[in-house]
């Protein structure tokens, strides 16, 4: 075998398409692009969404809706998850640092799938509904449940009466740290 011996196997090449060589080749005269009109002519280009003219898809159907220009979007990460991490410190920096949030620059949801088995500090932008009410239930189930949430300056105040609301149904006595000034004793 040698290098000027070589071929395509049969059938794996095509002759290129020459158009304009005469009538007898087939594509000969209009060198196959029709009579007349725009494409016919150099420079035209066929736009997947042009139909001739007729009134385009994108006109037919009516408008709808509109699109919120103040929405917030949120990374989200479940309690499962941060429970997988076996951490007690849980932040966006580390969320991000373990594959769970793309940025940790991002605002980041808690949402309540799962359950926590441990004891865990979460910061993060927003928390569920259902996440919250877990959390109260998990320290419904400690021994002595008293719950201090610090100054009420530095907590989202939506937030902040939620989490009370869910600890109150529980019977937690809960407390900010003004409200806990004398009330709670030695212990």
């Amino acid at each position: 075998m040698k290098l000027d011996s070589l071929t395509p196997v049969p059938g794996s090449t095509k002759n290129r398409k020459r158009v304009g060589r005469g009538t007898g080749s087939g594509l000969g005269k209009s060198a196959g692009r029709g009579d007349k009109g725009a494409g016919q002519r150099s420079g035209y280009k066929r736009r997947p969404w042009f139909e001739g003219g007729q009134m385009p898809l994108a006109r037919r159907l009516p408008k709808r809706g509109f699109t919120n220009i103040f929405k917030k979007e949120y990374q989200i990460v479940n309690l499962d998850n941060i429970a997988a991490l076996k951490i007690d410190t849980i932040d966006p920096q580390v969320l991000a640092d373990n594959g769970l949030v793309r940025s940790a620059l991002k605002p980041v949801k808690i949402l309540g799938r799962g359950e926590l088995t441990s004891k865990v500090k979460v910061t993060a932008s927003a928390f569920s509904q259902s996440a919250i009410d877990k959390a109260a239930i998990t320290i419904h189930e400690s021994v002595k449940p008293v719950v201090l949430l610090g100054n009420q300056i530095i907590h989202n105040k939506e937030f902040l009466d939620r989490f009370i609301q869910s600890l109150k149904k529980l019977s937690i006595p809960t407390y900010t740290s003004g409200m806990a000034r004398g009330c709670l004793g030695k212990e």
